[in-house]
C-alpha cells in the first residue's frame, strides 16, 4: 500500500454549545485543530423523497492517526471544513495495518 498524499488542510470542528444571546445556548462549532488530508470522493447518489431531490456525494478523507481519545483523533459526529465545504463526519477506521492513518467516511454537507 503506498503512502496517501497528504495535501488538503482541512480545519476539524466538534459540536459545542453557543450561547444565543437570549440566556441559552444553541447548537455550534469548536475548532480543535489542522489536520492535513488526502481526500478522494466516492459515489454518487440522488438523495431525498418525492418533494426535494438533492445529490449526495461520499468521501473517504484520510488523516495521519492519532491516539485514541486525543482531540487530534476525528470521530463521528465532528466534522472537517475546507473554506466553505464540510464534511460530516460518518464513522472512521485505521487505514492500513500499521495504524499511521485514519480514514473518515464523510458525507459533504450545506455550510451553515
Amino acid at each position: 500500500m503506498s503512502t496517501p498524499r497528504l495535501n488538503r488542510r482541512l480545519v476539524l470542528e466538534t459540536p459545542a454549545a453557543v450561547p444565543d444571546g437570549a440566556g441559552g445556548y444553541v447548537q455550534g462549532w469548536a475548532v480543535l485543530g489542522t489536520l492535513w488530508a488526502a481526500m478522494a470522493a466516492g459515489a454518487g447518489r440522488a438523495a431525498g423523497g418525492e418533494e426535494v431531490i438533492r445529490p449526495e456525494v461520499g468521501w473517504r478523507i484520510t488523516v495521519r492517526a492519532a491516539p485514541v481519545g486525543a482531540p487530534s483523533r476525528p470521530v463521528a459526529g465532528q466534522r472537517l471544513r475546507a473554506g466553505d465545504r464540510v464534511f460530516a463526519i460518518l464513522a472512521v477506521a485505521e487505514s492500513d495495518a500499521d495504524a499511521r492513518h485514519l480514514t473518515c467516511f464523510a458525507r459533504e454537507e450545506e455550510s451553515a
